[in-house]
């Protein structure tokens, strides 16, 4: 019996591997199918030219029918190519020799381009996938238009658009027609490595001035409008990239560490069962993990007995008054041992609870390691989002009026920095302590709130010296007015 469970298992473990490794092949044909199905349309309907309202004699609702479908097409390949990159670059970080192993040459049956032939070929699976992944990107390219969202916007016109606003609020000069930037979701992201925050620089003459010198050539100039719908475009898909990409990084890692700790590490399964073995009750030695919690459970089981001997002390007195002293001796005793097997379930009692407090901590470790790795994982592959995120900040941070700016300064550095954040402090490492299973050191705790909370002090003045007193000098002076 035992073994066909872990025969079942072992099935199971294998096809779930089998399954991750052919991720990146499954989304890629995936969206292949999706570019397959406009190619037919396009071919049926439109007479091979791109899916448009000039391009046929279709009615208006049947071409709002097609063009649903043309969408719908495009977000199944946006979305499998991201499948695809990810999947890949996790592969290769997780599985780099099965991912080299899998690289064989193979007979296939392929569909030629445009027709229904099938041409049996012997293809390598890079070869395969580079013919599939230029032809999806040849119908891309024909809807450049409509990639314009999430996926699609490339971080080079982010940039672009950003280093702009950052130039005209510095030098009041009116920005080119924005009308050529790129949207092909393929380009490179070429700006990105000289991407530069609004703190790094700052302009000679007040940003307000130059503000306002921007905004009126801006509206004098007759091509203000498709500059001002190109940017709102921009910002939107801006913003919702940077809001999907922090729902990602909190969503990821939780979702990780909570499926390791409730699915994988479960004494249902083998890695949970070993480490609940490790702190059983058969090995009384491996029972607590640290000395603080043998000191705790003797403290406990110390104070069970001296509740049961008061109690037992108050009986005695009132048997004297009612039994002879042969009659209270004898229900002494009796008692006595009563208190005894009391005890010793009591002591099972605490020794099994703190048996699960340690096999708790190991388990943490294990699921809290994972979701590191998780997060770090999703920032290595989310380079393009990190800058985008980055802009974000600076422009929600840099736009907040001057007492709103003081506010936040003043929240935080009261919240981490201020006088009763001593004790948010200790209560903080108490917990962290008690999570991993680590004994509470009164003397590291005191020394990391003497210290830790300085360094952040210090980073805060510094900022405030460095940066804001020079993009925002109003608002060190509110700050400083609201301090005082």
């Amino acid at each position: 019996m035992r073994t066909s469970i872990f025969a079942a298992l072992k099935g199971s473990l294998r096809r779930a591997e089998q399954w991750y490794l052919q991720t990146p092949d499954r989304a890629l044909d995936l969206a292949y199918d999706a570019a397959l199905n406009i190619k037919a349309i396009e071919d049926e309907h439109f007479g091979g030219k791109k899916i448009a309202r000039d391009a046929g004699t279709l009615s208006a609702s049947a071409f709002a029918y097609f063009e649903a479908d043309l969408r719908r097409h495009l977000r199944t390949i946006r979305m499998r190519l991201t499948e695809f990159r990810r999947s890949r670059s996790t592969l290769n970080v997780t599985n780099p020799n099965k991912v080299a192993a899998g690289r064989s040459v193979r007979t296939i049956e392929t569909t030629a381009i445009g027709s229904d032939r099938f041409v049996p070929t012997v293809r390598d699976q890079p070869a395969i996938a580079l013919e599939k992944l230029k032809f999806i990107d040849s119908i891309l390219a024909r809807y450049a238009e409509q990639n314009l969202t999430l996926e699609a916007v490339s971080t080079s016109m982010i940039s672009q658009s950003y280093e702009e606003e950052k130039r005209l609020s510095k030098t009041g000069q009116t920005p080119p027609d924005k009308k050529n930037a790129p949207a092909n979701p393929n380009t490179s992201a070429t700006g990105s490595e000289d991407f530069e925050s609004i703190t790094d620089k700052t302009g000679l003459l007040p940003r307000s001035i130059l503000t306002t010198l921007s905004r009126l050539k801006r509206d004098l100039d007759p091509n203000s409008e498709t500059e001002v719908v190109q940017t709102y475009r921009v910002s939107k898909v801006r913003t919702l990239i940077s809001v999907r990409f922090i729902l990602t990084l909190i969503l990821v890692p939780l979702l990780v560490q909570q499926g390791v700790r409730n699915l994988v590490l479960t004494n249902s399964l083998p890695p949970g069962q070993w480490i609940s073995q490790q702190f059983s009750l058969e090995t009384p030695e491996r029972v607590f993990l640290n000395s603080e919690m043998t000191e705790e459970a003797l403290h406990e089981l110390q104070r069970f007995e001296e509740r049961l001997r008061f109690e037992n002390l108050i009986k005695e007195t009132l048997d004297q008054r009612e039994f002879s002293p042969a009659e209270v001796e004898e229900r002494a005793i009796q008692r006595s041992e009563v208190v005894e097997a009391q005890l010793k379930e009591k002591a099972i009692e605490v020794a099994a609870n703190f048996s699960v407090q340690s096999t708790d901590a190991i388990k943490n470790w294990v699921a809290d390691i994972a979701a590191a790795i998780a997060f770090a994982l999703v920032l290595t592959n989310s380079k393009r989002e990190v800058e985008v995120v980055k802009s974000v900040i600076d422009e929600v941070a840099y736009g907040l009026s001057d007492s709103a700016k003081a506010f936040v300064i003043i929240l935080f550095t009261d919240v981490f920095v201020g006088f009763h954040s001593p004790h948010g402090w200790e209560v903080l490492l108490d917990n962290v302590a008690r999570h991993f299973g680590l004994p509470t050191s009164r003397d590291f705790s005191f020394l990391f709130i003497a210290t830790f909370p300085v360094i952040l002090d210090t980073i805060f003045k510094y900022w405030i010296f460095r940066y804001l007193n020079r993009v925002s000098p109003s608002a060190v002076a509110t700050y400083r007015e609201m301090n005082e």
